[in-house]
């Protein structure tokens, strides 16, 4: 679907014109959205749009990196937002020049619908201009991932506490999953923080963008969520090294009492082997109490090395 928001130089808005009426009219300036679009209408993007065909390219396979790129009356760059369910990237593609902008995505974007429906009810158009609503996009991009961050973080501090008494092998299957969604983030948050970095330094975007203070706000908001991230991964790796030095630990404390108990029987299976052999000339063997004896012996055995054990503190 192409959707289409045209100023005209009355600062009145127009909705839903062709887009070949858009180029060849004289506007103030328009918005064309390719939302979803078929191939038929990727075909506007050659013509009338006349875009260049390695830009062209990007729209079309998915880069699976930001990027900006100039050309010689627009340029063009590579966001990526993520889908709130799946923390799956969604390419959203945008050409930008001081006469237009172009969206183009092949998945919906709540952005870009955001900011489709702000531009549509704006009481005066005359404040909007393409770089300002590059800006409003940009911004929700970056304003959304920061629920993903503080739902993570409320994974990690349950992951912490373990309120609901799980299992080690739960808690650590959950962790990693937690880390593989940590390490999604970051290969979308680092490269989004070095393109508006490299916005914010480059004359050609200074140029068409002339709020470029507002692009470094949101540049402010990405160095946050980059630092987030990256405190977050140090916190699973802190969690990770606790479970396995707890798990250690206990495992320690079992092989403990398990010797212990073995090096108690040790005496009394030695006693029990010696009068086990079913030889005939062993004289305990013929004596009255000899069988009472015995079990005495081992009874004394088994309690006093447990009392000594105990005062070693080894059961504690």
């Amino acid at each position: 679907m192409i959707r289409t928001i045209a100023i005209s130089k009355e600062n009145q808005i127009h909705y839903d014109i062709p887009v070949q009426d858009l180029v060849s009219k004289d506007y103030s300036w328009y918005w064309i959205d390719f939302n979803q679009p078929t191939k038929e209408e990727v075909v506007a993007l050659r013509n009338p749009l006349q875009f260049h065909p390695l830009a062209i390219e990007d729209c079309l396979y998915n880069l699976q990196r930001a990027k900006l790129d100039y050309y010689e009356d627009h340029t063009f760059f590579v966001f990526y937002s993520l889908n709130q369910k799946r923390l799956e990237k969604d390419e959203v593609d945008l050409f930008l020049s001081e006469k237009y902008i172009v969206t183009f995505h092949q998945n919906p974007s709540s952005e870009i619908n955001e900011v489709w429906k702000r531009l549509r009810h704006s009481a005066d158009p005359s404040i909007l201009t393409p770089a300002n609503v590059l800006y409003h996009i940009l911004d929700k991009i970056v304003d959304n991932y920061f629920p993903l961050v503080y739902e993570i973080e409320d994974i990690l501090n349950d992951l912490d506490e373990n309120s609901g008494q799980e299992t080690m092998e739960s808690l650590l299957d959950r962790l990693f999953d937690t880390r593989h969604d940590l390490l999604a983030l970051r290969h979308t948050i680092n490269p989004m923080r070095d393109l508006v970095y490299r916005m914010l330094n480059s004359q050609r975007v200074a140029d068409q963008i002339s709020n470029i203070e507002y692009f470094s706000d949101i540049h402010d908001h990405l160095l946050k969520l980059t630092e987030m991230v990256e405190a977050n991964r140090e916190l699973t790796t802190d969690i990770r090294d606790s479970y396995l030095s707890l798990n250690s630990h206990e495992t320690n404390r079992v092989m403990k009492v398990l010797t212990v108990i073995t090096t108690i029987f040790m005496p009394l299976t030695f006693i029990a082997g010696i009068y086990g052999m079913n030889f005939q000339h062993m004289p305990e063997l013929s004596w009255k109490y000899g069988y009472f004896a015995t079990l005495f012996l081992m009874l004394i055995i088994g309690i006093g090395m447990f009392l000594w054990f105990w005062k070693k503190g080894w059961f504690k």
